[in-house]
């Protein structure tokens, strides 16, 4: 239950940055968009927490800023190997792939902030 939670979060963050960020785009379906974040969630899986620990020096000197470049970079590489497999999710670019992760990461922060207050009063 949890995974498929944080899949959904995901899913609605991409959904935000389509929407708000110019050069991200979505043109498959909401089950697509599953797809794609399910496709992210892997890619930070395996490939985001090899490339955070590496750069862990850079991110600490750059206080935590550097972070949000290899988010970019994570999204780029979801976008294209969400093209490959037919998704409809694109990303034009560098630029738009480092707003893209700023948007992304608070979207999911606000949300996981709601539900998880939600599921405190509840």
């Amino acid at each position: 239950m949890r995974f498929l939670l944080r899949l959904l979060i995901t899913a609605v963050a991409l959904w935000v940055a389509t929407r708000v960020v110019p050069g991200i785009h979505s043109t498959g379906s909401p089950v697509a968009l599953l797809g794609v974040a399910l496709v992210f969630g892997v890619v930070n899986a395996f490939l985001g927490t090899l490339i955070k620990l590496f750069t862990l020096p850079l991110t600490v000197l750059t206080l935590g800023l550097f972070a949000l470049v290899i988010n970019a970079f994570l999204l780029f590489l979801t976008a294209q190997l969400s093209q490959s497999l037919g998704l409809g999710f694109s990303v034009a670019g560098f630029v738009p792939a480092f707003w893209g992760a700023l948007v992304i990461g608070l979207t999911r922060a606000v949300l996981h902030l709601f539900l998880s207050e939600s599921k405190q009063h509840g």
